[in-house]
């Protein structure tokens, strides 16, 4: 491998273990040492590839916004909008585990980077929210329902909602229960005999 491509999988590593630690232990309480460290690389590296905290946590963001990539185009070779929506909260319901010990990935990070003073980062964060929003929208609008905005605002207010709850109650029983209610929901809103 070339100095040039181990240079790209050291950064890349570094922004996904900035991702897992940022979503673990939140920005003000993650340094770049702890990043390091999760991503096995001496602290220094990490200055030459991230100038700042900063710029991990848009590092950070960027791997979240992968990840729903990478979500969503596996979803999209799903035969219908319905299935690609049941899926959808399937994903959501067998991260319970996870959402338990800290939240929702993108949502928690949205809102802790609102609190900060700068204001620069929390709308990096929100289109990454946007970016499902916008995808779930398509797909109730390719499955033919009317207002398909609203529905999608629905089902990701609803995942945030039950992210929320079942960290903050540690329960991923919530997640499960709220998960079988969306997918119920889901199934009322095809028309008869789809």
């Amino acid at each position: 491998m070339d100095r040039r491509a181990r240079a790209s999988q050291k950064r890349r590593r570094l922004a996904a273990a900035a991702a897992r630690v940022l979503h673990q232990q939140g920005v003000e309480r993650t340094t770049l040492a702890d990043i390091a460290r999760e991503a096995d690389v001496p602290v220094g590296n990490v200055y030459y590839y991230f100038k700042t905290k900063d710029e991990l946590v848009q590092a950070a963001l960027a791997e979240h916004q992968a990840h729903l990539d990478e979500l969503t185009d596996a979803l999209d070779r799903l035969p219908t909008p319905r299935d690609r929506l049941r899926a959808l909260v399937e994903a959501w319901v067998a991260q319970r585990d996870t959402a338990a010990r800290h939240g929702c990935p993108t949502g928690t990070l949205a809102v802790e980077l609102d609190k900060r003073a700068d204001g620069t980062l929390d709308a990096e964060a929100g289109a990454v929210i946007r970016r499902l929003l916008d995808w779930t929208a398509t797909q109730f609008r390719q499955w033919g329902l009317p207002d398909p905005d609203d529905h999608a605002l629905t089902l990701v207010c609803a995942y945030q909602g039950m992210s929320l709850l079942t960290n903050a109650l540690r329960d991923p029983a919530i997640m499960t229960r709220e998960g079988e209610r969306l997918l119920r929901w889901l199934d009322s809103l095809a028309p008869e005999g789809e």
